[in-house]
């Protein structure tokens, strides 16, 4: 499965690739790199009582269209830095992507990870320097079913990370995605951080046809893990807010 999401992992290496952090965070994030891996969507038949949200998921939440092949060639959303907290070496992501959902052959997604450090503080995989509260935009965009451009733009500090990605695995371009997630190292989700509140703004996505789609409208979706629902989501126009509770 790994290798059916190079453009994936791809993306995550060099998006990261620029940042210089200290030699020893430099090592960790390394070594994360190296065994940290994005899945597509875990859907779960919720046992949960009393939530009126739309699905569940494992290890995915936010908000996800599903339409015909070839809608969605760009995908895009600002959102704030979060301050993570909870057990060393808790941890999630925040991203944009396409495919990953109804389509599971190949996606294309640029975000960020943060990650609880042992001193309680947090570090972040992605444009350096990003600090709590620093603005994030994030876009991907498909050129083809096997090409794409991922760029991470972080508004505060006027740093612009941009990288072309191709991959032998085919894109259906028909999810478009904005979401937090709880991944994989080692084989195994990471222990999901308390993330606060992650808010994208100015979400849309569009494609050929020249419709634009915002999360309004999508799939929501909240993560649910050992029968406890971990957050929640709503939407607004073109905003979507998702909860860690």
């Amino acid at each position: 499965m790994v290798s059916k999401f190079a453009l994936l992992t791809n993306l995550f290496l060099a998006s990261a690739a620029l940042a210089t952090p200290s030699s020893r965070l430099g090592a960790r994030l390394t070594r994360r790199r190296e065994n940290r891996q994005s899945q597509p969507i875990n859907r779960l038949e919720s046992t949960a009582t009393g939530i009126s949200n739309v699905a569940y998921s494992e290890n995915w939440a936010g908000a996800v269209w599903a339409e015909g092949s070839g809608t969605f060639t760009t995908v895009t959303g600002t959102f704030t830095v979060p301050a993570p907290s909870g057990s060393s070496g808790s941890a999630a992501s925040a991203w944009v992507g396409i495919d990953g959902d109804t389509c599971d052959t190949a996606i294309l997604q640029t975000g960020i990870d943060f990650t609880v450090d042992s001193n309680g503080g947090a570090s972040y995989d992605a444009v350096s320097p990003s600090v709590p509260g620093d603005e994030i935009k994030t876009t991907v965009t498909a050129y083809s079913t096997t090409s794409g451009v991922a760029i991470i733009e972080n508004v505060t500090t006027g740093k612009t990370v941009t990288q072309d990605l191709t991959s032998s695995y085919a894109l259906c371009e028909e999810n478009a995605e904005w979401i937090v997630e709880d991944f994989e190292e080692n084989g195994a989700l990471v222990p999901f951080a308390d993330f606060g509140t992650v808010t994208f703004s100015s979400a849309t996505a569009s494609g050929s046809s020249g419709s634009t789609y915002t999360p309004t409208g999508a799939t929501l979706i909240d993560i649910e893990q050992n029968n406890k629902v971990l957050t929640s989501v709503s939407t607004s126009g073109s905003t979507l807010t998702v909860k860690y509770v």
